[in-house]
């Protein structure tokens, strides 16, 4: 705990617990939380090959004829599969969700038809989206991203309460020094505002966080909190 190894990670790694049988730590009180650093908004996207343009029409086929929609998640616990959970939720759907391993085999499946539907980070949908190899519906934030502003979100398509974004953040060992923790949270903070004043986040499609690290700390608890309900109401058993 000295402060030269640090973990980044998307915000799958707090699900650890809810998606694995035996996770040999503990997500939250077994890392030193140092900071959050941005926030990437998700499309909802489905196969070329299914007739649903918009939301409002894949909620209409999917009731039709639910066992022929299949969702593809990159990985449990990622922030695409609990917003393909609450999808099923809202909608009153319960769709099969059948994991990869990563989001570009299961974008590929996608694509050819394998299987219809996919939540995940806009940035690495949108190619096959523009190219027309996959279909974007609409993305999972409360607002649009200006990465591709012309998708409506959720919301605007008629499924209200769909809020879900991919976050990321640093975490250090249990044990690092709370003065080490402010001075990184210090110099990670100044970093991504750098990079905000670059562009550099805006091409990823990424909103920058500033939090300290009681603020991150809190947010990743009250995260999981929200999310263990939505896998237990789903009846989700973890591997």
């Amino acid at each position: 705990p000295d402060g030269t190894t640090l973990l980044f990670s998307a915000g799958t790694h707090v699900m650890a617990r809810h998606v694995m049988k035996k996770a040999p730590y503990d997500p939250i009180d077994d890392f030193a939380s140092i900071a959050r650093v941005g926030e990437a908004p998700m499309m909802l996207v489905v196969s070329p090959k299914v007739a649903p343009n918009n939301i409002g029409e894949l909620v209409a086929e999917a009731r039709k004829s639910p066992e022929k929609w299949t969702f593809a998640t990159a990985a449990l616990g990622a922030p695409g599969h609990l917003a393909e959970l609450e999808f099923n939720r809202l909608t009153g759907l319960n769709l099969l969700i059948q994991p990869y391993r990563g989001t570009a085999p299961a974008l590929n499946d996608v694509a050819g038809g394998h299987v219809q539907l996919m939540i995940d980070p806009v940035l690495a949908l949108l190619p096959l989206a523009k190219s027309k190899h996959v279909k974007g519906l609409a993305v999972t934030s409360a607002r649009r991203t200006p990465l591709a502003p012309e998708y409506p979100t959720a919301s605007e398509s008629g499924l209200a309460g769909m809020d879900h974004s991919s976050w990321y953040g640093i975490w250090g060992p249990k044990k690092l020094p709370p003065d080490l923790v402010a001075q990184l949270n210090k110099a990670i903070n100044e970093a991504v505002q750098e990079l905000k004043r670059e562009g550099q986040l805006a091409r990823l499609g990424i909103e920058p966080v500033s939090e300290t690290p009681s603020q991150f700390e809190t947010f990743a608890k009250s995260y999981v909190t929200r999310n263990a309900v939505l896998l237990k109401a789903s009846n989700f058993e973890p591997i």
